[in-house]
């Protein structure tokens, strides 16, 4: 390491500061975000399991689902027009982020949220009142610029934000609000789903217009960011911001770090070339491999596809929906767990436990599925025994939702320097959107083919991104953001990208002559 550049054994420097009201409400406000994601991953797979909602837009798929009850149960649902209405978001929301990075990088933080916020109001107006497919189509398209801005934006602000002690904690709050999005979601389309006259599905879309009026509103009171207001030049903003949020005057050391960082990202005229250079090696690979994996892990084909998938396996409509809320539930509290535990024992162990619990429950959910349907899809499920499906699917949820869950967001956002953290973010969000846009366009068409082998595509996947982790994952737990550079430099595989003159030593201050832990 340049000079011998180390840091203590608590992972970085530890800067003077404490968790402040302030800083616990900008970040409670700006986490709100993840709540129009989190709806509208919920209320899509509810709506298109009602039949009001595919009697009038699907009517292919109504008449192939009423035709014959004991038809193919893996085929019931299959039509690329039914989810091109779900994954239209997903790729408007991967093209609209490369957008986001530039107004993150030139207005702020706080603006990018409000923009997403206003895009994703017209959206959810036009859905709630769809007349065609076309418009449906059209307004998801909106919802998924709104979901691509503050997927963007958000994790930057509330790493920015946060104590580095704290960053996983408050971090996190993030992926707290999108599975309360998608508890929320779940809720209203049980309830919507008994309206006599069949135009619940239309309070169920129309809906997304709360959470997206929450960020909207919310984030016209956030303050900026020290980071943002530096790189825009605002350096005595910066400075009071930092001495607000850290509740002392003792920033010196902070700032310092903070307009060096600033000084070497200005430097920086292209960010997208920039981040493909041989020292930023480790933040380009995990900023695509870990949302690509956390779409592999199969989760938003339980999430957006709950109610249908609980539906095709022979659970009644009422049931199914019901135990899409369960899901929705069991994803809330087990991020919860996560929230107050990634500071205390770190990144790498919740992604180890919960890779390792999601494989096991994949594993038997696709035997237990197997045992019934077989390759024919012919069978029924008896009550005990969808129990025992449900289970073992909550407890999937858990291990996702205390591991790739949060982390998936919390992990690519602390480990970009400021002079490739736009350009690192929008990689993050786009490749996050183009998987999950093609899981989504593709599950119901694979469930028809490899029937209950897809839980068993799924593990497998688990499989390789657990080794991914446990080999080329260092711990970033404590760290701050500045001087992240050092955890690569320790690590067995990725110190070989970085030279000894990438390091500057003049802006990382000794801990206390420890070598940092990896």
């Amino acid at each position: 390491m340049a000079g011998g550049a180390i840091v203590n054994t608590a992972g970085g420097k530890d800067y003077p500061g404490k968790m402040t009201l302030f800083v616990f409400l900008t970040c409670l406000v700006a986490a709100t975000g993840g709540l129009i994601f989190g709806y509208d991953i919920g209320i899509s797979g509810g709506v298109t399991s009602m039949d009001s909602f595919l009697r009038k837009f699907f009517p292919s798929v109504y008449r192939k689902q009423q035709a014959n009850q004991t038809t193919n149960q893996y085929c019931k649902f299959d039509s690329q027009l039914l989810t091109t209405f779900t994954s239209s978001l997903y790729l408007a929301a991967l093209i609209a982020s490369f957008f986001a990075s530039t107004v993150t990088r030139v207005f702020g933080r706080k603006w990018s949220m409000f923009g997403g916020g206003v895009i994703f109001l017209v959206g959810a107006a036009i859905n709630g009142a769809a007349k065609d497919v076309a418009m449906l189509i059209i307004g998801r398209i909106l919802l998924g610029i709104g979901v691509g801005f503050a997927n963007q934006s958000v994790p930057v602000y509330l790493s920015e934000m946060a104590p580095a002690r704290l960053r996983g904690m408050l971090n996190m709050a993030f992926q707290l609000m999108i599975t309360i999005g998608i508890l929320v979601a779940s809720l209203i389309n049980y309830g919507t789903a008994k309206i006599k006259g069949g135009w619940g599905w239309r309070i169920s879309l129309a809906l997304a217009a709360v959470p997206a009026a929450i960020i909207t509103l919310g984030s016209l009171f956030l303050p900026d960011t020290p980071n943002s207001l530096i790189e825009r030049g605002y350096d005595e903003k910066a400075r009071n911001m930092l001495r607000r949020i850290r509740g002392t005057d003792d920033i010196t050391l902070e700032y310092n770090d903070l307009v060096a960082a600033s000084e070497e990202s200005k430097a920086v005229k292209h960010p997208w070339r920039n981040i493909i250079q041989r020292k930023y090696r480790a933040q380009l690979t995990m900023v695509i491999f870990i949302p690509f994996f956390q779409q592999f892990t199969g989760i938003n084909v339980i999430m957006f596809y709950a109610p249908v998938l609980f539906k095709t396996i022979g659970f009644g409509a009422d049931a199914s929906l019901m135990s899409a809320v369960i899901t929705g539930l069991v994803n809330v509290f087990a991020t919860l767990v996560s929230i107050f535990t990634v500071d205390k024992y770190g990144r790498r162990l919740l992604f180890l436990l919960g890779g390792v619990q999601m494989i096991i429950c994949q594993i038997i959910v696709g035997t237990l599925i197997a045992a019934k349907f077989g390759t024919s899809g012919e069978g029924h499920f008896s009550k005990l025994y969808a129990g025992f499906v449900v289970l073992f699917i909550c407890l999937y949820v858990a291990g996702f939702a205390w591991s790739w869950g949060p982390l998936g967001w919390l992990v690519p956002s602390e480990i970009l320097p400021l002079e490739i953290r736009s350009a690192g973010q929008s990689i993050n969000v786009s490749v996050n959107m183009l998987f999950t846009f093609l899981i989504a366009q593709l599950f119901l068409t694979m469930l028809c083919h490899m029937k209950f082998g897809l839980f068993y595509f799924f593990s497998g996947w688990v499989v390789i991104m657990t080794i991914f982790i446990a080999y080329l994952l260092p711990e970033t737990k404590n760290v701050p953001i500045e001087e992240m550079i050092l955890v690569w430099k320790n690590h067995w595989f990725w110190s070989k990208f970085i030279a000894d003159s990438d390091i500057h030593v003049g802006n990382l201050e000794m801990g206390n002559g420890k070598s940092v832990s990896i």
